[in-house]
């Protein structure tokens, strides 16, 4: 069976960490401006320190660079293609077709991979950016497993395809939206969404004869987030995913946080071995009990498996998992008072879970005592009040340092 890589997001350097420690065989990451993330949190430092210790650990990392560049913005294109050519990241992303003809002039030791916002739908599309210098494709969301199959089937041997199998789905065609740019002047294609589609509307009709007169227009149950989409999940289509042949499967999420990836990570790595290791058997409803875990909208897998599947809107707009929440991430291990770095409150009583890499069981327990990390003073509750803010924790099991605790509400 071919192997398939599982590609994470990494929206810093430590998130990379985490990516690769709970089993991603890859990450992207963006440039500081010229992705469509830029609010994530990597500079450049942070991007050289992501490329120089995923390939000391046998990983890869992919830099996305998919803006749709106004003139002014190419000078900076051009400088940041000589570095990337320097860095020799595993791939570059890119959707312009300005971009990519100064990726092929500046950065020519670097692959490049055509960015899901290139809306790749067909053989033919695949082909011509084949010809005109794209290694790997990364399909539109929106295509079904049909014409994925027509694809891998009759596609160049070399070419590789990428495709999306979880996270955020944009109200627009594979994430080309304008609607941000409309209504905040902050454009999603220059990096800067305001995910506008995630709000709510109210609709008001007005009287012809009677200007100024505004009538509200009232909604069904389904609420006024009329743009919103739940996210995409393909956890139980995993196995014909990896009988196409398909190269890498993709997670969204850069700027989603440790505790996200480090559950969706470990969810569809664990999917992904054991439908390898064990065809036969492959039992989907313990990876989505754990991808339900994490706070998030509604789940679908959009298009997919049908072309008319009309399960694919977040009406209430909400997320709607409230049970369990990121409690922190493991900074050192001692048998007995682990330093934690806190992300929410913490009680003694509260029920945590270690999530562990490369199992999907994850190991739940009661906190019998808090230790104040300074003084070692016996506490009861501690706060998020600042940023790293630490507390020491008896924990059941011996942990790695970024191993990460969630907290049952």
């Amino acid at each position: 069976m071919k192997k398939v890589e599982l590609l994470a997001p990494a929206g810093s350097f430590e998130k990379a960490k985490i990516a690769f420690l709970y089993g991603a065989d890859a990450v992207y990451c963006g440039t500081s401006s010229l992705s469509l993330r830029t609010r994530a949190d990597m500079n450049d430092d942070d991007l050289i320190n992501t490329i120089k210790y995923a390939h000391e650990i046998n990983k890869k990392v992919y830099v996305t660079l998919n803006i749709f560049a106004w003139d002014e913005k190419y000078e900076e294109i051009i400088e940041m293609a000589k570095k990337l050519n320097k860095l020799k990241p595993d791939g570059i992303i890119a959707a312009d077709g300005g971009v990519i003809d100064v990726l092929k002039q500046y950065a020519p030791n670097v692959p490049i991979n055509i960015s899901t916002q290139a809306n790749i739908v067909s053989l033919h599309d695949c082909n011509f950016w084949y010809k005109n210098g794209g290694k790997r494709m990364i399909m539109a969301r929106e295509m079904s497993k049909n014409q994925l199959k027509y694809i891998m089937e009759n596609k160049p041997k070399d070419m590789e395809i990428e495709i999306f199998i979880h996270g955020a789905i944009c109200f627009a065609y594979s994430g080309r939206c304008f609607l941000s740019d409309f209504l905040t002047c902050r454009s999603a294609n220059l990096g800067d969404c305001a995910q506008s589609c995630r709000w709510s509307y109210n609709l008001y009709a007005e009287e012809a004869n009677n200007p100024g007169n505004l009538m509200p227009i009232e909604t069904n149950e389904y609420g006024t987030s009329i743009f919103s989409s739940k996210d995409l999940c393909l956890i139980k289509e995993i196995p014909e995913i990896i009988d196409m042949g398909v190269d890498s499967l993709k997670i969204e999420g850069r700027l989603k946080t440790e505790y996200y990836l480090a559950s969706v990570i470990n969810s569809y790595r664990n999917a992904i071995d054991d439908y390898i290791n064990d065809p036969k058997n492959y039992d989907y409803t313990k990876y989505l009990k754990e991808l339900e875990k994490v706070k998030t909208r509604g789940l679908t897998t959009f298009y997919f498996n049908d072309r008319k599947n009309k399960d694919i809107q977040e009406y209430s707009g909400k997320q709607y998992n409230e049970q369990y929440e990121f409690g922190g991430k493991v900074v050192k291990y001692n048998n007995e008072k682990s330093i934690i770095e806190i992300r929410n409150r913490l009680k003694v009583g509260d029920i945590l879970e270690i999530i562990i890499p490369n199992n999907i069981e994850p190991k739940e327990f009661v906190i019998e005592k808090l230790w104040d990390e300074e003084t070692d003073e016996e506490i009861t509750v501690i706060n998020p009040g600042k940023q790293g803010q630490k507390v020491k924790i008896k924990l059941p099991i011996k942990c790695d340092e970024n191993w990460i605790l969630r907290r049952k509400k």
